[in-house]
């Protein structure tokens, strides 16, 4: 099954939303749909960004599941540079829109 992963960076928290929270509510947001291989929060350039990695059993499945994940972040803060990517090899490339 492939591996996609869906990332953003995270800037200021919504009313109502704790930091300790966020990355935990995506992916029991993401498992709804998908099955979760990982999750993390790292600093990039001094900026947070949260990765949630999952299997989808086709890009459609992805797309959808990735977007609404995001979705999910961006009703609890602040995102910018959101990507769904799918893992082929070594490296991770952009889910196509539509074929």
């Amino acid at each position: 099954m492939p591996s996609y992963r869906v990332r953003a960076f995270v800037g200021a928290l919504r009313p109502g939303t704790a930091a300790p929270d966020l990355l935990p509510s995506a992916v029991a947001f993401a498992r709804e749909t998908v099955t979760v291989e990982s999750s993390d929060v790292d600093v990039v350039r001094g900026r947070a960004r949260v990765t949630v990695r999952f299997q989808a059993d086709d890009d459609a499945t992805a797309r959808r599941a990735g977007w609404a994940v995001l979705h999910h972040l961006d009703e609890r803060a602040e995102i910018d540079g959101r990507s769904v990517t799918r893992r082929f090899g070594a490296r991770w490339y952009p889910v196509q829109t539509r074929a």
